[in-house]
């Protein structure tokens, strides 16, 4: 391994962990595997920085520790395919996102993002697809503790929390701030952020963007908010449901739009979207995240997880289109079934093949 290069791997979001824990504990704790490193470069120029974003690192990562390579033959490819300023080292360092391919340059049967390339044929791009990801997550303290929460008990029942301000209401706003503030300097589209229902859970909001600039900006994405928990002394999670009981779970809801949605009239194509989801219920249900069947419960804003259902403004509905899109007759729609711990790069393919390809 180069010298400078250094592999990141503290991160659960953008390392693929190994499944099977039983502990309550350690199921708290897991994400969805995401198959993806970022890199650290010291000190690169800006033609530096473009070069690597071009260059192959064959060799450069023994996956047999993620899971993904076999010991005997562990060495992959890392191929960087997104780049941006290193928002906490500052100066000219750089963090590079990497996909992974086989030993012969063909794509890992882990690259998720791949497969969103191949879809994108002349006609889908000329629907001009784009992607709101709204990432909810949940902080804990060293204690394995939700943040905030006091010691041996629980905080007031959930309502004053969403959107709140004040010490009585809001637990972990100084990791959040600067989290935020990571992302606007790293230059990735987040457009949001705001506390949710649950005291001590948060979340942040990347695009609109296009199906491989929003998987890309929410892989960086969580690998700051991870990074920066470290300097605050707090652990961040994308469990669906941290906590059992009349606590809301975490979610990713996804609003999606294609150039058909967002013309006058573009209702008409919600409407057909949505018809084609309802069809592939399942499928989609499948592939958006682990345990999620603990947060799709038909409560805490939520469809149950064998309904499909959508509506209007309706935030228990599996498809929700909101307010202002009924009204005006076109805009986009809300997927509100992904899991906080889905692979975005999965939600943005599936939208696209069920909406576009079917």
């Amino acid at each position: 391994m180069s010298p400078c290069l250094r592999l990141s791997r503290s991160a659960p979001a953008l390392v693929k962990l190994t499944r099977g824990d039983a502990a309550p504990l350690s199921r708290r704790f897991r994400s969805q595997p995401d198959r993806y490193l970022v890199l650290k470069f010291p000190v690169l120029s800006a033609a530096r920085m473009n070069s690597v974003a071009l260059s192959p690192l064959r060799g450069a990562s023994p996956l047999d520790s993620t899971g993904q390579a076999e010991g005997r033959f562990s060495d992959c490819i890392l191929n960087p395919v997104f780049s941006c300023p290193d928002p906490i080292r500052g100066d000219n360092h750089v963090l590079v996102l990497c996909e992974v391919l086989n030993p012969d340059s063909t794509p890992h049967e882990t690259n998720t993002r791949r497969k969103i390339e191949e879809l994108l044929t002349p006609d889908v791009l000329a629907e001009e697809t784009l992607f709101g990801f709204e990432q909810e997550y949940t902080m804990f303290n060293k204690a394995a503790k939700v943040y905030g929460w006091p010691e041996g008990g629980f905080p007031h029942p959930q309502g004053p929390f969403y959107c709140g301000v004040g010490l009585e209401a809001v637990y972990g706003r100084p990791l959040v701030e600067a989290h935020m503030d990571a992302c606007i300097k790293a230059g990735l589209k987040i457009s949001g952020i705001n506390a949710e229902v649950m005291p001590g859970q948060w979340e942040f909001q990347i695009g609109p963007a296009g199906p491989l600039e929003v998987g890309d900006h929410v892989m960086v994405a969580r690998w700051l908010l991870h990074r920066l928990g470290e300097d605050f002394g707090i652990t961040c999670t994308f469990e669906p449901k941290p906590m059992e009981g009349d606590w809301n779970g975490a979610g990713a809801h996804t609003n999606y739009s294609t150039k058909s949605m967002r013309v006058d009239g573009g209702i008409k194509a919600i409407h057909a979207a949505i018809e084609k989801l309802s069809k592939k219920h399942a499928e989609h249900i499948s592939s958006y995240g682990l345990g999620n069947e603990r947060r799709l419960t038909g409560k805490h804003e939520t469809a149950n997880i064998n309904t499909f259902k959508s509506g209007v403004a309706d935030r228990g509905a599996s498809i929700r289109i909101p307010l202002g899109v009924s009204l005006e007759g076109k805009g986009y729609l809300e997927d509100r079934r992904p899991a906080a711990n889905v692979d975005p790069y999965v939600v943005a393919r599936m939208l696209i093949q069920t909406t576009l390809k079917n």
